[in-house]
């Protein structure tokens, strides 16, 4: 053997002796962990254990699969890995502050609940149980819908509404004006949706992306209406362009948040043309393969911003450790979009508020340990990057 394939073995055997999720076999952690309090899973990695036991096997791969090949789904997490924490020793922690003023809104936590599909999947008018968690644990939930409910009672939510676009500059201009009256505080654009993704584990199972609607047929041997296959052509918003983001904000004055920028040139050109913010995205590995991890891409497009508009980020978080890193490397908050979904799986609505409550209880005391009381606090020279 070689010494480049001897380095090379040995620093597999090292990556998945560290990791938690081959720290065990897979059949011993799913015997220790238990499934029928909320209180069981002791954190994320186990939620998502508990979610895949319970869910139908076509929705736990929408969930949990990422695009052809999966390399970004597990670039996203090892980004991560490489990166790491200088903790500053010696400041008073005795306070540790989660507070975050963000575009006029004030929230509790820097921690925010992404937009994601498929939530019927795990169970009916989930969009509505997520919002409820969220305004239970006082955080804020982007969702195309499921909040109407909760908004019409008067319930203090702070929604933001997330769009993948619509074909004209009217019924983009009718669509800022109504999320305006419907109470929304901000409106999400998800710009990297242009056409259909290439997801193999979807394709495998003959999926029919109706069913993040209906939720996944039980007669068992019912076919789907259409099927996905192998690199299927479907246009979401090709046509779409920078133009848009200026019709959304003549049809209401609202924040808009544009989500999917990797490329820090699109990180200067959402500035110019009007972004209040963006998130530094790929759709969690959903969208088009081999691209860049996000907390890679994040400090090249926070640079690129140069302080003008707040940038957010989202991709591969599980740890509260995970938040205080994208904070040091220049995010304003974190997007967190499979996290809630295996709350929701392993345990409904109480456990989408079990993840929320541990991952901000895990980075308030990240943040008392690595000596930083408060977000502002949080800074590029506690963290480095290696490989």
């Amino acid at each position: 053997m070689t010494t480049t394939r001897r380095n090379a073995l040995r620093n597999l055997l090292a990556f998945t002796a560290g990791s938690p999720l081959f720290a065990q076999s897979p059949d011993a952690l799913k015997e220790k962990v238990n499934d029928e309090d909320v209180l069981g899973p002791v954190n994320i990695h186990e939620f998502e254990i508990v979610a895949r036991k319970k869910l139908h096997k076509l929705a736990y791969d929408f969930i949990a699969g990422g695009v052809e090949d999966e390399q970004t789904l597990r670039a996203n997490r090892s980004a991560f890995e490489h990166t790491v924490l200088l903790p500053r020793v010696m400041v008073d922690t005795s306070k540790v502050d989660l507070h975050l003023s963000f575009l006029g809104m004030e929230l509790d936590s820097p921690i925010i609940i992404a937009p994601s599909g498929g939530k019927n999947l795990v169970l009916p008018n989930a969009d509505e149980v997520v919002a409820a968690a969220a305004l239970v644990s006082k955080t804020a939930v982007c969702s195309a819908t499921g909040v109407q409910l909760l908004l019409s009672e008067g319930k203090p939510l702070n929604w933001w509404a997330n769009t993948i676009g619509s074909p004209t500059e009217a019924s983009a201009k009718t669509y800022a004006k109504r999320v305006k009256e419907s109470g929304g505080k901000a409106i999400v654009l998800t710009v990297d949706n242009q056409y259909q993704s290439n997801r193999d584990r979807n394709n495998r199972n003959k999926f029919d992306y109706g069913y993040m609607q209906t939720g996944v047929p039980p007669t068992a041997g019912q076919k789907p209406r259409r099927p996905a296959t192998a690199a299927m052509w479907e246009p979401h918003t090709p046509g779409m362009t920078w133009n848009y983001i200026g019709w959304l904000k003549s049809g209401a004055n609202l924040p808009v948040i544009v989500k999917g920028i990797l490329n820090p040139e699109d990180a200067a050109l959402a500035v110019q043309n009007g972004a209040d913010a963006i998130v530094v995205s790929n759709h969690g590995g959903r969208q088009m393969d081999t691209v860049i991890a996000t907390l890679d891409a994040l400090p090249a497009c926070v640079d690129a911003v140069g302080g003008r508009i707040p940038v957010l980020m989202d991709g591969g978080i599980r740890r509260g450790t995970d938040v205080v890193k994208a904070l040091a490397l220049g995010a304003k908050a974190v997007l967190i979009g499979r996290a809630p979904l295996w709350g929701l799986g392993a345990f409904g609505q109480p456990g989408v508020e079990r993840v929320l409550w541990m991952l901000n209880a895990e980075l308030k005391l990240a943040m008392g340990l690595a000596g930083t009381p408060t977000l502002a606090s949080i800074n590029r020279k506690i963290v480095k990057q290696h490989r």
